[in-house]
């Protein structure tokens, strides 16, 4: 169960997420702060304790615009410590979803916050904290790995593989209409050859997707990603995580819990897609 605190500088605000987080049966307590300082001071003792402790807290339910420092000036302290509780923002504003998930938010939730909407967030919260909990305890065990085949994919034929070199222009032979997808930053559209995504991450009701040179966000739900890309060849590993087959590097197996290599990331797979996955993986390489 999670140790919650929520932060408003609007007291009905506040008080209407803390009724709410009280009244979800996965938050074993919530309290609240009316500033920003006020709340860095309580997560500091919170990190101070540790992660066992009473005092501990596990994700942080965080306002943008207060008085003083902001939610994301909050959040970008918080990014220098090792293990920091997870992060939420609720706002008005929808204009700062890509700084927020920048900085490593499990989810962003608009006001008028719903019921519906922030049970949605608490399950993301509970899902990433379990998550990590699965990996600490990795890091103490031996693991079991499983090599799997890596495929041939782009560049086998004759294209180039990933992104071009720097400096240098690739337009893919008679894409199909679907193979390039629209990103937007800072006013500036570009097109990703789908091909060169290895993995898309589900963050709120966005996706960002991952390349070898970095990540876009775009606001297209995972799902539809999945439908729209599942004859390219990706899978849904977890209700995160989108991957492309062929981008899989490893398959490993640890007391139950099946996570993939993709590159330097290392992906959880979640249990009810785990025997399909390595089916797929298994035909993709004899095949």
């Amino acid at each position: 169960m999670l140790r919650a605190l929520a932060v408003d500088d609007e007291k009905p605000a506040l008080e209407e997420l803390l009724y709410l987080l009280r009244a979800d049966p996965r938050v074993r307590s919530a309290e609240g702060a009316n500033d920003a300082t006020g709340a860095l001071r309580r997560i500091g003792r919170a990190l101070e304790a540790g992660p066992d402790s009473p005092d501990a807290v596990d994700v942080v339910f965080l306002d943008i615009h207060m008085a003083g420092l902001t939610g994301l000036d909050v959040a970008r302290l918080l990014s220098g410590f090792a293990r920091p509780p997870h992060l939420v923002f609720v706002t008005a504003h929808e204009g700062f979803a890509v700084q927020a998930f920048d900085l490593k938010a499990v989810d962003y939730v608009l006001k008028p916050v719903r019921r519906e909407r922030l049970a949605e967030a608490v399950r993301r919260v509970c899902d990433q904290h379990l998550q990590q909990a699965q990996q600490a305890q990795q890091a103490h065990r031996p693991q079991q790995v499983q090599q799997v085949q890596q495929v041939p994919g782009p560049g086998t034929a004759g294209e180039p593989a990933g992104p071009p070199a720097p400096g240098a222009a690739w337009i893919p032979a008679q894409p199909p209409a679907d193979g390039q997808i629209a990103v937007e930053l800072g006013g500036v559209t570009r097109f990703v050859p789908v091909d060169d995504i290895a993995y898309a991450e589900a963050q709120g009701d966005y996706a960002r997707l991952h390349t070898a040179t970095g990540s876009h966000l775009v606001r297209i739900p995972l799902s539809t990603l999945e439908e729209r890309w599942a004859a390219r060849g990706f899978v849904r590993i977890h209700r995160r995580h989108l991957v492309a087959l062929a981008r899989i590097d490893e398959l490993r197996v640890d007391a139950g819990a099946t996570t993939v290599r993709v590159g330097a990331a290392e992906l959880a797979v979640s249990r009810r897609h785990a025997r399909e996955l390595r089916d797929l993986l298994m035909r993709r390489a004899r095949g």
